[in-house]
């Protein structure tokens, strides 16, 4: 999984192509944030006034527990408020958001064991992104979210800052 998620941005590239802007329907993206599931990549279909995508990247990495990468979708509106501009956009994505560790005991006849438990973190959440140049047009996002997670030892709420740019 770690292989195909480190991969998935060299495969990206392969989508560029030259593609009038006015036939755009997809696009592929960079950065950091809910919308590139941490620091990673997503791929999406666009229209004039929405952003569906599915994103994969990493949320943290640690020398003794390895990187925490996974995947997400998510959905992007910019006409939710009747508004003459397509730059503003809100939208609602579900996917991982980190993963946390627990530790057990237990006693033996050989004395005590230790028993280390790992589980991903998902989220629920919502987003506000600004698209500097129009949903549908390249160029940089910029945003903020908040999501709930299923965490049992870690907070229950989060959220990501975002910076990134759409091709």
């Amino acid at each position: 999984m770690k292989k195909i998620i480190l991969l998935l941005p060299l495969l990206s590239l392969s989508c560029f192509a030259a593609v009038d802007s006015e036939t755009k329907n997809h696009s592929v993206g960079f950065g950091i944030g809910a919308m590139y599931s941490g620091i990673g990549t997503n791929f999406s279909f666009v229209s004039k006034t929405d952003l569906k995508y599915i994103s994969a990247g990493c949320t943290a990495y640690s020398s003794m527990t390895g990187s925490e990468c996974g995947v997400g979708v998510g959905w992007i509106k910019t006409d939710l408020f009747d508004s003459n501009s397509n730059k503003h956009g809100f939208g609602v994505y579900v996917g991982s958001v980190g993963k946390e560790s627990s530790y057990s005991n237990t006693s033996t006849s050989n004395g005590v064991e230790y028993y280390r438990h790992e589980n991903n973190i998902y989220g629920v959440g919502v987003s506000y992104t600004y698209f500097m140049n129009g949903i549908d047009h390249s160029g940089t996002t910029f945003g903020i979210s908040i999501h709930a997670t299923n965490a049992e030892f870690e907070s229950n709420y989060g959220g990501f800052f975002q910076v990134g740019y759409q091709f």
